[in-house]
């Protein structure tokens, strides 16, 4: 689509430019879903922002070597070359002050879980409230597990109603990406300033974006968006830059009897009947120049009825897609969390807060029946380093004519036995989606800001954020006889390495294991494929699952 910035008047009616990135911030780092549940916001801007922030600030030399190591790649580095030390200690001054209430939770929780570790003996806990933090009173409960190990639950909403959930520390960064490369590992480099790039002080919750993101297919003044977002004449020169007067090319959409399934990227799958469309998990690239085949949001339906998330990682629920989206999607379905545990923040109440009220919790074992699929969510082990997290989900989908598709995103099916139990409850399958990222960073890595204490270096590697090796992938398409098998969830496509600091080589162990894979299935004769980039696929009633060439 041909920008033509310097030609828009006030008047003209505009198209939003598909390259155009919505970036979700917390106090200028970039947000996920740890930083919008406020437990988890202010233990990571504590015990994550503010130590890389430290550690940038005393050495910088040493972060610029390291995020040149593809070893080092998705580590605790700032990647701003040794530069702009200046303004990383504006932020580390601005964070002080800004997320205050964020740092006073942060330390009621340590002191909390001090109170506890030193005085909840086995004993009744009724005596310990009055002595939990003064800031939390009211919004915890003590308890016991059946080794009377204590630990505490938050009331979550009460949480968010409280002074702890702050959307004045939320903004959006508005830019155009021209390519693969130009982007940071995400958790580890803050945003500052860009000339190219318009930040905006608003919540994620707030309408304006779903209005900027309608015009991507229905044009309007551009005038009228300029007034949205406030647009000085300092802005506006960029702010054209987001825009077209070019109409984008007309979505098509599928009109077969059978069920239309594309790949568009690690683990985002759209699967369409002519009467409802399924995303799952979406992760989606933008329309830029590429020697790499790719669906983009272009390729998206005008509508969509269901958005499937799996599970409350950084790469299957991205806000900067999901707000994209949010003004097209008619219900999101999400798995239902332990209610209240830290390390596991309910998925429905922080989508709620940033504004989605189409969402539908589902549990394990239970199902949605719609027009022409039903929706089943099927238990999902492990890749949670043996944390009890529980909002998360392996989605079985099935369309009409009895077609089943399991997604199983990145279980690692540790005991087999769960699945066989599950397939002689539903059956077999006719496509698995397994993830194979089977060598996952360590539990510090996404979950260590949450830990009260340092966690043991050869206890941490073993416990680790993986999909399933050959055996655990061959188990599941020994339970439940796939005609076809995608390995995706990976994390290959380059567009994708802000969010996952993944680079393979023919050596790395999660290619090893997922060739092993593709050779297994071809000497008992399934068809198998690693996918990547885009991949079409149709599934004919009464008939077999087809490539399809994409146009």
């Amino acid at each position: 689509m041909k920008n033509t910035s310097e030609e828009i008047k006030d008047h003209d009616e505009v198209y939003v430019v598909a390259n155009l990135a919505v970036e979700t911030l917390v106090e200028g780092w970039y947000a996920w879903s740890h930083l919008i549940s406020p437990a988890t916001a202010a233990l990571n801007i504590k015990n994550r922002h503010l130590k890389i922030i430290d550690s940038y600030i005393q050495n910088p030399r040493i972060h610029a070597a390291a995020v040149k190591t593809p070893k080092m790649l998705g580590g605790p580095f700032i990647d701003y070359d040794g530069k702009r030390v200046d303004e990383i200690q504006e932020l580390r001054d601005s964070t002080i002050k800004n997320c205050a209430v964020q740092l006073e939770l942060c330390d009621a929780i340590a002191e909390l879980n001090e109170m506890l570790a030193n005085e909840a003996t086995g004993y009744s806990m009724e005596p310990l409230y009055e002595k939990v933090p003064e800031s939390l009173k009211g919004m915890v409960e003590l308890i016991y597990d059946l080794n009377n190990n204590p630990s505490f639950r938050f009331f979550e909403p009460l949480l968010y109603a409280s002074k702890f959930y702050d959307e004045s520390i939320q903004s959006v960064n508005l830019f155009c990406i021209e390519d693969d490369d130009s982007r940071s590992f995400v958790l580890s480099t803050p945003r500052l300033p860009d000339p190219k790039v318009l930040n905006f002080k608003i919540p994620l919750r707030s309408t304006v974006i779903d209005e900027l993101f309608k015009a991507e297919r229905t044009p309007r003044a551009y005038g009228e968006l300029k007034a949205l977002f406030n647009i000085t004449e300092e802005q506006e020169a960029v702010f054209k830059t987001f825009f077209t007067k070019e109409a984008p090319k007309k979505y098509e959409p599928y009109n077969g009897d059978g069920v239309l399934t594309r790949y568009f990227g690690h683990a985002s799958i759209l699967a369409e009947t002519k009467n409802t469309s399924v995303l799952v998990d979406p992760v989606i690239s933008y329309g830029y120049e590429s020697d790499i085949s790719r669906y983009t949001y272009s390729d998206l339906p005008e509508e969509i009825d269901y958005v499937l998330i799996t599970h409350n990682h950084q790469d299957h629920i991205l806000f900067e897609t999901l707000l994209r989206i949010r003004h097209k999607v008619k219900k999101i379905i999400v798995p239902k969390s332990n209610g209240g545990g830290l390390q596991d923040p309910n998925i429905k109440l922080m989508l709620e807060k940033i504004g989605f009220d189409n969402i539908i919790e589902i549990g394990e074992l239970e199902t949605l029946h719609f027009q022409d699929c039903t929706i089943t969510g099927i238990p999902f082990l492990g890749e949670h380093s043996d944390l009890d997290v529980r909002s998360k989900l392996c989605h079985m989908v099935n369309f009409v004519d009895n077609y089943k598709m399991l997604f199983v995103a990145d279980s690692c099916n540790i005991e087999p036995k769960l699945y066989t139990r599950i397939q002689e409850m539903y059956g077999d399958v006719d496509v698995l989606f397994a993830g194979m990222e089977c060598e996952g960073a360590p539990l510090s890595w996404l979950y260590g800001p949450l830990l009260p204490n340092t966690m043991d270096r050869n206890k941490d590697q073993t416990r680790r954020l993986s999909g399933s090796d050959y055996d655990e992938c061959k188990s599941l398409i020994d339970i439940f006889s796939p005609k076809h098998v995608f390995i995706y969830a990976m994390g290959m496509e380059p567009w994708l390495k802000y969010i996952s600091s993944i680079k393979y080589t023919d050596e790395s162990f999660p290619i090893i294991e997922s060739n092993r894979i593709l050779e297994h299935c071809k000497t008992i004769g399934v068809d198998a494929e690693r996918l990547y980039g885009e991949k079409t696929l149709e599934y004919k009633i009464g008939g077999k699952l087809e490539a399809v060439h994409a146009e």
